[in-house]
């Protein structure tokens, strides 16, 4: 039997989140109530095109969008009706696309504008919730899609918004049901469901969700400027922002990530002039990326630098439980001068219990060691990275109980006390050992591994209380 152990990442943490632990209910409570209460609207996405309205609640499919009480009701429809350059605002609820698919497409240059309240007169994305979430009812009609994607090309000075959508595919992904006296579900206490399963598995036991297969819930390519904020990405199965870059300026800023499963975003660069593709990645608040599988050796980190890109910012974000790291740069160019040239900067960035199993230190910056092995480095160590030319200002969390409030408090015990169980065993006279001795081939074993915790379902309505959880640094309530 062997295990690994992923605890006691910080005994000051622990000490504190028992100290918080029975009033978070009372907390988030309130700070929901204040939520209400002092977020300002937030700016209207700027676009020069006519406004167009969707209200999945009033709206009809046969209005034309062109006043409140004129409103669509389906996005999928606003969006293929809308003109170029066209903001979008949605009022709050639910939206999955044409004939609920489970999925909505961009293919033009429009600004997407959610947190609406239902009369248009206020917008708050925090209060007023304009969500893309499948269930799984639509896993047999989403297919391959992403949740929202955009292909959108030919005007590179042209400028694409998506601002106040909520994502969330924790009904579509399938779990373990929860069942914490069976180690097998990787059930922790009071959490909402057992472990995520991925494509392939289909363990003996009770399941809910909808399948263990799905994509992104962000995913295509943008010619132009790109602009993402005030968005929640919680609970997506593969990624929840993959993009690539065809030339243009990418900005992401004042999101919410929670729970996505191999990284919270990843933005590759498509020209062959790495110059024409620049991207800044501020202001947001990654929690709890999980890797690729339950062994938890490969994936699993906040933010990826990939190649194509000339400069690549990376600043004021809190990155928080990591499944392998916070951030990447494993990637290198193949071409050795557009890797030169390549400019990525990590600064002023806040690392919470960033840890591997693989290692007992910090690991908030990740890089390639040789060999196919990493090298994990704390905050206070990515000024030594060569790859990283701009480094100031990164540091370690300490305890804050506003932050340990805002988090699932039973999502953050099970990640604090997550292990690893392996067990491995062979049988020589097995009738399949016996056959292979025969021809020659390889003798077979088994490995059983047990997670105790793995990419579990996080509370959708919880993911909010992120926003401005802690003052100057990750997302704050939009204003």
């Amino acid at each position: 039997m062997k295990t690994k152990l992923f605890v006691n990442a910080m005994s000051a943490v622990a000490l504190l989140f028992t100290t918080v632990q029975a009033s978070n209910a009372m907390g988030n409570a309130t700070d929901n109530e204040n939520k209400a209460e002092n977020a300002n609207a937030a700016p209207a996405a700027q676009a020069s095109g006519p406004i167009v309205y969707v209200n999945a609640a009033t709206g009809s499919n046969r209005n034309d969008g062109s006043a409140p009480d004129k409103a669509i009701k389906d996005l999928q429809k606003a969006i293929d009706l809308a003109a170029e350059d066209a903001t979008i605002r949605i009022a709050e609820g639910n939206y999955l696309g044409k004939l609920d698919q489970g999925f909505v497409e961009i293919k033009k240059y429009v600004s997407l504008e959610g947190g609406w309240n239902s009369t248009f007169t206020e917008r708050n994305p925090a209060k007023y919730i304009t969500s893309i979430r499948p269930s799984e009812q639509q896993c047999g009609t989403s297919g391959s899609h992403a949740s929202l994607e955009i292909y959108v090309r030919g005007k590179r000075t042209q400028t694409l918004i998506i601002d106040g959508i909520a994502f969330d595919k924790g009904l579509y992904n399938r779990y373990c049901a929860y069942n914490p006296k069976d180690s097998r579900t990787g059930s922790p206490e009071g959490c909402e469901t057992g472990r995520m399963l991925i494509e392939g598995e289909n363990p003996a036991g009770a399941k809910v969700g909808g399948t263990p297969i799905g994509r992104q819930l962000l995913r295509g390519e943008v010619e132009g400027n790109f602009i993402v904020r005030n968005c929640t990405f919680v609970n997506g199965y593969h990624f929840a922002i993959e993009m690539g870059c065809i030339a243009g300026h990418f900005d992401f800023y004042n999101n919410v990530f929670v729970a996505n499963r191999m990284s919270a975003c990843a933005v590759r660069g498509m020209s062959a002039d790495q110059n024409l593709c620049t991207f800044d990645f501020h202001d947001n608040t990654v929690l709890f990326t999980w890797c690729r599988t339950k062994v938890q050796e490969s994936m699993g980190v906040g933010f990826r630098f990939m190649t194509g890109l000339k400069t690549v910012n990376v600043n004021n974000n809190i990155f928080g439980c990591s499944n392998l790291g916070a951030v990447e740069r494993t990637f290198f160019d193949s071409n050795a001068k557009r890797e030169a040239e390549r400019v990525t900067n990590v600064t002023n960035n806040i690392f919470f219990m960033n840890r591997n199993n693989m290692t007992e230190g910090a690991a908030d910056l990740v890089l390639p060691s040789g060999g196919g092995k990493w090298l994990f480095l704390a905050a206070s160590q990515i000024e030594d990275a060569e790859q990283i030319k701009e480094y100031e200002g990164n540091k370690e969390m300490q305890a804050d109980e506003n932050f340990i409030k805002a988090i699932d408090a039973a999502y953050l015990k099970g990640y604090m006390s997550l292990n690893i169980n392996s067990s491995q065993s062979y049988d020589a006279n097995s009738a399949a050992n016996q056959v292979n001795r025969m021809f020659g081939m390889n003798q077979q074993g088994t490995e059983i591994v047990r997670a105790s915790m793995y990419a579990n379902r996080y509370p959708f309505e919880k993911a909010f209380n992120l926003f401005g959880a802690v003052k100057g640094h990750g997302a704050q309530l939009p204003k």
